[in-house]
């Protein structure tokens, strides 16, 4: 489908669903190939993120891979393979695993994750070129009501 030769009338008319896919799909495209130009993942990333009590974890403990696939279910694709993931992690240096098979975040690691965080600015600043905030907040607003009329919760 193309919006060039489209009225704003036949716009409305257009499946949100069908929309938020392709927008999905592109934004996570993007997003993952710019982390791999700088030599990471994002399941690398919220690895890293979901085991710093400086960002998501709550108290910093260590997380078994199960734990951790619960943590990311909202936002884990299918094809993540978290075990992986962590295998890399371990090899860097940036986690740890005890003998119960919990992951623990290392000081490397604890110093990777602000270092990789510094990339999500750019990230952002391209995704967002040429939209107002005032129609990304819009936008995000409509989403969430889309969700709740599709008997979803927006937490």
């Amino acid at each position: 489908m193309t919006t060039q030769q489209m009225s704003d009338a036949e716009l409305a008319g257009q499946p949100a669903a069908y929309w938020t896919g392709l927008a999905y799909e592109a934004l996570i495209a993007y997003t993952r190939a710019r982390q791999a130009e700088k030599g990471y993942t994002q399941p690398q990333f919220w690895l890293l993120r979901n085991l710093s009590e400086n960002d998501i974890s709550p108290d910093g403990e260590g997380m078994t891979l199960p734990e951790l696939q619960k943590a990311m279910t909202s936002y884990i694709r299918p094809e993540d393979d978290l075990a992986a993931e962590a295998e890399v992690l371990l090899e860097r240096g940036w986690l740890t695993q005890d003998a119960e098979d919990r992951l623990w975040l290392t000081k490397e690691g604890e110093q990777a994750r602000v270092d990789l965080a510094r990339n999500t600015p750019a990230i952002r600043a391209t995704l967002h070129e040429g939209i107002d905030d005032a129609d990304y907040v819009t936008t995000l607003k409509v989403l969430q009501q889309l969700i709740r009329n599709a008997g979803g919760t927006v937490d």
